[in-house]
């Protein structure tokens, strides 16, 4: 079976179909006029904000329709901008306005810093009780409130640290006394000869180990037995 030829030039033509260019001139039916402008205003508004997104740039676009209409965009102000725009041309031709320029950045950074040192000063003096006459009753009572939260969280540490410093004065004490028993269980059996001891078997008494005694209870005050061999007792 043949298939009918095609021609080249017909192909050719058909693959140029599609979006053509439009040539830049003044379009003169109204209608066409005014919908191309509303479709290039919002086409331009749009690349405006990506452009001030994406490069973190200060964009500001002012359009004016043929009918006098104002439409603007600017992602900070654009007034400032405008006011920026002017000063950069100002400084591009004077160069010493940029030492000028720099100097005042540095002095507006110098007031704002003194700003808040005053501040920071007088929230000092609040917190201690001072120059309480400038406040007013709303701020006196938000002075109250942090004052007493911030005495919460000081209360709270010290009694976590005196707890603490109880439970470990607590195990020195055990400690003290469980070494001051073996000390007396020491001295005591190095006061006895030999003979005193009794033999309930031939196991031999090894002196001086302290895993050998079971220690007293915590308060020892009355004599009680104290084992310092399964072969041996002795009595306080």
């Amino acid at each position: 079976m043949e298939f009918p030829k095609q021609n080249p030039e017909s192909s050719s033509q058909s693959k140029k179909i599609g979006r053509g260019k439009i040539e830049i001139k003044r379009i003169e039916n109204t209608t066409n006029r005014q919908v191309t402008f509303c479709k290039r205003r919002n086409g331009l508004l749009k690349k405006a904000y990506e452009l001030s997104v994406l490069c973190d740039a200060e964009v500001a676009l002012i359009v004016f329709s043929s009918r006098g209409r104002l439409y603007e965009y600017a992602n900070n102000s654009v007034r400032a901008t405008i006011d920026r725009y002017k000063k950069a041309c100002a400084d591009s031709s004077n160069p010493g306005s940029i030492t000028e320029a720099n100097t005042q950045f540095y002095q507006q950074e110098a007031t704002k810093l003194r700003r808040q040192i005053r501040e920071i000063q007088n929230l000092n003096r609040h917190i201690l009780g001072e120059a309480l006459s400038t406040l007013n009753f709303k701020e006196l009572k938000n002075l109250e409130a942090r004052l007493e939260k911030g005495i919460g969280r000081v209360r709270s540490k010290k009694n976590e640290m005196l707890l603490a410093e109880i439970e470990f004065m607590e195990k020195r004490e055990i400690q003290l006394q469980n070494d001051n028993m073996y000390l007396r269980a020491r001295v005591f059996i190095s006061s006895l000869s030999p003979s005193q001891f009794t033999h309930t078997h031939t196991h031999t008494y090894i002196l001086g180990i302290p895993s050998c005694i079971n220690y007293a209870p915590k308060h020892f005050i009355s004599p009680a037995y104290i084992s310092i061999h399964p072969c041996y007792s002795v009595i306080f």
